[in-house]
């Protein structure tokens, strides 16, 4: 994959940004550095400077740049404003300023948590840009850099794209400090590795990058992070666009990185060695590398009974296939293999067919785009009325054209019935794959009937065959041929036995608590048991109970 590609006006901004001249930057002229600093901005009215005085007899103007709308207020006034207020009065050099004033603020005046000397101009911006609030002092050509990010966030809610039953009802928000947290308070442990970069050359996005040491494989690690260090962007607004920049094959419907709105669906795999990589300004983060079976699992597959697990397992898989060959087979057996349907069955297809101007695959391609509009005018109206629209015109629609003599009505249940199976998937990305699909088949249905099924099926496993993620085969552990790596795929076994291969039972039977008991008291015992053989072994009289 080349991810030194660049469109025509990533180039056009590249030439302008490198052919505009730079400002000085900062400058032992405490006025000129603020001028610097809002000339560098567009003098921007959400940037706020707070001048103040540091010091005694001999007081040094310093001043408390930030913006108004990316910084929290309570930080900034009591925190940095303040404790530079309150510190006014302090020691003071009989020279023009101290030469340690920096040191002396950041060791003995500053009670904010976090700061740092900053000299570099641009990191400056940078800073100021993210949140952060920027110390500049007359004299001196450097700044502090102090911790004040906040403003106005959303707060901790539940997945609204992967909704569960049972299980944490949390979801990653747009900060990815928030969602670096959120996973952190589930893995608990030294090995938790978090890298972050900046990328996107005019976004300057915070990503992060998480994976657990000793886990997740080290080639694995170092292949993600040069992926991720290629990236020539100017813009990185969502973990989509990164997405497309780091995934092995590009030119395929089928997903091959994952991506979930829940923490403990990335908790889980980290600690099964995959990477999660969080973008901010996104609740979506990403998880590679991905294999297919990988998105027909859900969350609450893992907080349930695995009986009740493979249930829900076996129907998602089941609602793949119709949703991928519904139409087709119906179109299949109408068109060219009436000999395999039943005698009754065709006699009613047939009277259906009698008034219907259309073939069976004029007849799906027509209710299939219908179907496919209601679906994206539901998702883009209003929510409060979006559902109402979405059911009420599935229901006008699907009657008037069989009421008109347009549809049959069991292609409206073939349609109904492939769109529900969609909705089973727990990955939208793979749903949306199975729908375009879905198109493919219906044409090779339509020209060759079952013999265009099986070529496209054959030709469908062998592209999903050649796919890899991240090196991983896509298809794996299908392809394995070792049955311990099936213990997770269609079926959900349960955890015991994934994991250790012991049942609980076993393993209370080891403890050294049950064997000291057992073997200590087997003497004691003795008399009872027998006792108790030899009172099972007498007759019951008549009346009597156990």
């Amino acid at each position: 994959m080349d991810t030194k590609r660049r469109t025509g006006r990533q180039l056009r901004s590249a030439d302008s940004a490198g052919s505009g001249s730079r400002l000085s930057g900062l400058s032992e002229n405490l006025a000129e550095s603020i001028r610097n600093v809002r000339s560098e901005l567009g003098n921007s009215p959400d940037l706020k400077v707070r001048k103040v005085e540091i010091g005694g007899d001999r007081p040094v103007q310093a001043a408390a740049v930030h913006l108004s709308g990316l910084a929290d207020k309570t930080s900034v006034n009591e925190f940095v404003v303040g404790s530079l207020l309150l510190n006014s009065d302090g020691p003071q050099d009989s020279q023009d300023h101290p030469p340690d004033l920096p040191a002396l603020l950041m060791s003995r005046i500053l009670e904010i948590g976090e700061a740092e000397v900053q000299e570099e101009w641009n990191d400056i911006i940078l800073a100021v840009l993210s949140g952060d609030t920027a110390i500049l002092i007359e004299g001196y050509t450097l700044a502090i850099i102090c911790a004040t990010q906040g403003g106005e966030t959303r707060s901790v809610e539940e997945s609204s794209s992967q909704v569960v039953v049972r299980g944490p009802k949390d979801g990653f928000v747009e900060a990815v400090g928030t969602n670096v947290s959120l996973i952190r308070r589930r893995i608990k442990s030294s090995k938790l590795r978090l890298e972050y970069m900046k990328l996107g050359k005019e976004t300057q996005t915070h990503v992060a990058m998480m994976y657990m040491k000793d886990i997740a494989g080290e080639d694995l690690v170092e292949e993600v992070r040069q992926r991720l260090n290629r990236i020539a962007l100017d813009e990185l607004l969502e973990s989509g666009f990164l997405e497309e920049q780091i995934q092995d094959k590009t030119f395929t419907p089928f997903p091959t990185i994952y991506n979930t709105e829940r923490p403990d669906v990335a908790a889980g795999n980290l600690l099964e060695g995959r990477i999660v990589v969080i973008v901010d300004g996104t609740p979506f983060v990403l998880i590679l590398p991905a294999v297919f079976t990988q998105f027909f699992q859900s969350a609450e597959d893992y907080a349930q009974r695995f009986d009740i697990a493979i249930l829900m397992r076996i129907v998602r898989y089941v609602s793949f296939i119709v949703l991928l060959l519904g139409p087709s087979v119906y179109i299949a057996f109408t068109t060219y293999h009436y000999e395999m349907i039943p005698t009754t069955l065709l006699i009613n297809l047939l009277s259906q067919r009698e008034n219907v101007p259309f073939p069976a695959f004029v007849e799906a391609l027509l209710m299939e785009g219908a179907f496919e509009i209601l679906r994206e005018a539901g998702v883009r109206m209003p929510r409060a009325i979006g559902q109402t629209v979405s059911v009420v015109g599935a229901l006008i629609l699907g009657s008037a054209v069989v009421e008109a003599g347009i549809i049959t009505p069991i292609m409206v249940i073939v349609i109904a019935l492939t769109g529900i199976a969609s909705f089973a998937i727990p990955a939208y990305n793979m749903a949306i794959a199975g729908r375009i699909i879905r198109f493919a088949f219906l044409l090779l249905a339509g020209m060759f009937g079952f013999y265009g099924i099986t070529l496209g099926l054959i030709v469908l496993v062998a592209h999903m065959n050649s796919l890899r993620s991240f090196g991983i085969p896509y298809l794996s552990p299908f392809v394995s041929l070792s049955a311990m790596d099936k213990k997770d795929t269609i079926l959900r076994l349960p955890v015991w036995l994934m994991g250790s291969g012991q049942s609980p039972q076993q393993i209370r039977e080891e403890t050294p608590e049950f064997k000291r008991v057992t073997s200590g008291h087997e003497s004691e015992l003795a008399p009872l048991i027998k006792k108790n053989e030899n009172r099972n072994k007498q007759p019951k009289g008549e009346g009597e109970t156990e």
